[in-house]
């Protein structure tokens, strides 16, 4: 019995988007390029393709399994003893989404909606929050799904652009012993993550089981060839799959804005980064990608591509979603009742 068309054709499209940009030179191809190919498809025949049901999950699984691998007892070492300089950037990057309450709230944006839309993490947890604020949950949802937009394409291309080629280390060994096991594991913890109702369970169940125990055992292991690029290309079409004509036509003065304080957070977050690398002589450039705003997902793969410390990149986004997650909502009753 054949599939019906919405099923395959989005990752086909993303498929054909990815190689063609891993022909271009693109960083992140099969994410990037999957994701402008099913957003061009989305726009231009105006039909709702939708995602693979899962796709979105299964490559967060092989990516955060991938990142989770680089966390060796020598990294987590590295980690623990710069846990200040790490505290200190989740904590900056959290006070950068004053410049986007700041943007729409002059724009007449309600409290809620302002402060929920500038959040720099938690897409589906804000969404939430705003619901239950009496904020417009559909205005949050685009704020954070341009940002992800922005950052999946800007980031990237600045960092990899920017810098000098590097040249990738040779692969790590593949146990597939382990890789099965770590990777069931990984499963296993996000599905209990999500019955528990905490956020991004299919990016930090993994990353958590893969963590732990490669830098209990100091496994010193990867992903095959191909894997990472499988995830990429799920993520990338299921990202796109947030975007149509409709969306870039609706409030088209509120994603001006929205585009405007990402960009000039993205500049604060760099000469912070920039600041604290030269205080704590720490690498500036990881610190930079870590206290950029949008997702681990893509932070953290950019990290792999430049050989940045992913360690340090993913050790700043997961503190920072944490803060977000907890602390969220008090700071907003407590802003409400100060200017009740």
């Amino acid at each position: 019995m054949p599939l019906p068309r919405d099923l395959w054709v989005t990752p086909l499209t993303g498929a054909v988007g990815g190689y063609l940009a891993s022909l271009a030179g693109w960083p992140l191809p099969w994410m990037v390029g999957s994701l402008l190919a099913v957003i061009a498809l989305r726009c231009l025949s105006n039909r709702a393709f939708s995602e693979l049901p899962g796709g979105r999950k299964a490559g967060q699984w092989l990516v955060a399994s991938g990142i989770g691998l680089h966390f060796t007892s020598e990294v987590l070492e590295q980690i623990v003893s710069h846990l200040p300089v790490v505290v200190m950037g989740a904590f900056g990057t959290l006070l950068l989404s004053l410049i986007g309450i700041a943007i729409l709230r002059r724009a007449g944006v309600d409290r809620a909606t302002a402060f929920f839309a500038s959040m720099p993490g938690g897409a589906s947890e804000m969404v939430n929050l705003a619901l239950r604020h009496d904020a417009q949950p559909a205005r949050v949802a685009a704020a954070h799904s341009l940002r992800l937009l922005l950052v999946v394409l800007l980031i990237p291309a600045l960092f990899t652009w920017g810098l000098p080629a590097v040249s990738a280390p040779p692969p790590l060994p593949v146990d597939w012993t382990w890789l099965l096991a770590l990777l069931a594991a990984g499963g296993l913890l996000a599905m209990l993550w999500a019955r528990l109702k905490q956020p991004n369970p299919w990016m930090l169940g993994p990353l958590t089981a893969c963590a732990l125990a490669s830098a209990t055992f100091d496994l010193h292991i990867g992903l095959p060839p191909g894997l990472g690029q499988l995830g990429q290309w799920l993520i990338g079409c299921a990202l796109g799959c947030h975007f149509d004509r409709a969306f870039f036509r609706s409030a088209p003065g509120f994603l001006a804005r929205v585009l405007l304080f990402t960009l000039l957070a993205m500049l604060a977050a760099a000469l912070l980064g920039e600041a604290l690398g030269w205080l704590a002589g720490e690498d500036h450039l990881s610190l930079m990608l870590g206290m950029m705003p949008g997702g681990i997902t893509e932070l953290c793969l950019t990290a792999e591509a430049l050989q940045l410390s992913v360690a340090l990149v993913t050790a700043l986004q997961v503190l920072r979603l944490f803060l977000v997650m907890f602390l969220a909502e008090p700071l907003f009753r407590l802003w409400s009742k100060r200017h009740a």
